[in-house]
């Protein structure tokens, strides 16, 4: 089957990246939104230059893709697009240094995992951070290695928008800092450097200027809850993150793309060749390191494997491990294949957190009335009633949780008639806020194997509110 594809390498990398992207807006029909998801739909129908919880840019894609269809699907063509031309880039890149038989096993790598399959499933801040990363690692290294002022400007105006999609961001600015001062000094030099520099910056201003506006709200709230309160070491949350890149990357690419990092030395000799390395070990070191203070999410490290699935390609080929290659590949296709199957089968027992949620709110909408205000007891489901009620009418959260932009946007007099969605037993919180308070129903659903737990959700009415703000 490989021989068959390395005859049009070129073609046939990009009928891979075509098909799966065609299959995942398919597949994402079927699947209800993610409370996040939600949440970032929400700020699309509110476009500004920053948000409390992260930057702008992912509002903005989901704003244009609504043009084409505001259903879960077409919410989802942010990460669909974003994905699909990363990897179209990262067969560029890949060729551009080596060649396209290891360009299309960069594709095959990159297309098999289950890291990239979660990518073209939910849409999150990190689609734009990949689809910006890869772009950026691509002009960067042509214009690094080729000196011309378009790459520049390109790499410039690209590094600005991923700085908008997420800020993991200013790990890149931190592998460019190292890899110009270790392998290319006299860049510092170039005036084209510069230009890239400021056009970066004017990109990023308007975010900047916000959070300034804001009391540096965003960064201090990225610093207190993503950095460890914690400062003794939990080598046991390392191990746990450690493990689980074998487990998004797959057991042996990520396996091989570890041990020839080590037995390389991150292939310092060849300056292209370190240029990818440090661009995938920057972000890589820095999340294990902060892994033995706190718990990292195995997305945090997704950015890796742009450059890993390059070097892993690379590495395959240079050793000639065409068996270990062919194994890895069915071993990753095997493992993404069944979690696909699982995920769309069993969602209340993969990620229940998106399971009955829709539903819910269809049962709410059943005891609604004119002029209703509708709450959730949290962002997710305020973002969950806005999205899947009628008319998408506005919605807040209403008893305390954690500040979100909701608290932002919040008017002085916001609390009206109307129902309540919550996953708590809220009775005595909204009796702070209302006189009268009414449980409408309790909606029990089996999640979790066998339908063995159960997620349990509110139903309130609320009526004569105490007009005065908790907060």
């Amino acid at each position: 089957m490989l021989e068959f594809l390395y005859k049009s390498p070129k073609k046939n990398a990009y009928l891979i990246i075509l098909s799966l992207a065609i299959f995942s807006a398919i597949y994402n029909a079927f699947l209800p939104l993610h409370g996040d998801e939600a949440y970032y739909w929400v700020w699309s129908h509110h476009l500004q230059a920053g948000y409390f919880d992260h930057p702008p840019m992912i509002a903005l894609l989901i704003h244009i893709t609504n043009y084409i269809s505001q259903a879960e699907w077409g919410i989802r063509l942010v990460n669909v697009f974003s994905m699909s031309i990363s990897a179209v880039y990262i067969f560029k890149l890949t060729e551009e240094i080596f060649n396209k038989k290891t360009a299309l096993d960069a594709i095959l790598i990159f297309c098999s995992v289950i890291l990239v399959h979660a990518g073209y499933i939910l849409t999150t801040t990190d689609a734009p951070l990949i689809l910006f990363w890869t772009l950026t690692l691509y002009y960067s290294y042509k214009a690094f290695f080729y000196n011309d002022t378009k790459y520049y400007i390109f790499a410039g105006v690209f590094l600005g928008f991923m700085m908008l999609s997420k800020y993991t961001a200013i790990l890149f600015v931190l592998f460019l800092i190292l890899f110009v001062l270790i392998k290319k000094r006299e860049i510092l030099k170039n005036k084209n450097f510069y230009l890239a520099v400021f056009i970066s910056f004017i990109i990023v201003l308007p975010m900047v200027l916000w959070n300034y506006k804001h009391d540096w709200i965003s960064f201090a709230f990225q610093l207190t809850y993503r950095g460890a309160k914690d400062t003794s070491l939990h080598p046991n949350l390392f191990f746990e993150f450690f493990g689980g890149q074998f487990g998004i990357f797959s057991p042996v690419f990520a396996a091989v793309f570890f041990y020839f990092m080590i037995k390389e030395k991150l292939f310092f000799k060849d300056e292209k060749l370190f240029f990818i390395a440090l661009s995938s070990a920057t972000i890589l070191l820095f999340f294990f390191y902060k892994s033995f203070y706190t718990r990292m999410e195995l997305n945090f490290s997704a950015p890796t494997y742009i450059g890993g699935a390059i070097l892993t390609a690379y590495i395959f080929n240079k050793y000639n491990m065409q068996k270990t290659f062919k194994v890895g590949l069915g071993i990753a296709l095997f493992f993404t294949i069944i979690a696909r199957i699982l995920f769309i089968t069993n969602l209340e027992t993969i990620q229940d957190r998106m399971y009955g949620k829709r539903e819910a709110v269809k049962t709410l909408q059943t005891y609604a009335k004119a002029g209703d205000a509708f709450y959730g007891d949290h962002l997710t489901l305020a973002a969950y009633l806005k999205y899947y009620l009628p008319n998408h009418p506005d919605t807040d959260v209403l008893t305390p949780t954690r500040f979100s932009q909701y608290d932002m946007w919040r008017k002085k007099d916001y609390l009206k008639d109307g129902l309540v969605l919550a996953k708590d037993d809220d009775l005595i919180e909204l009796k702070k806020l209302y006189k009268d308070v009414k449980l409408l129903k309790t909606i029990n659903i089996k999640i979790g194997f066998g339908g063995k737990k159960t997620n349990t959700m509110y139903i309130y009415r609320v009526t004569n509110p105490k007009h005065f703000n908790p907060s």
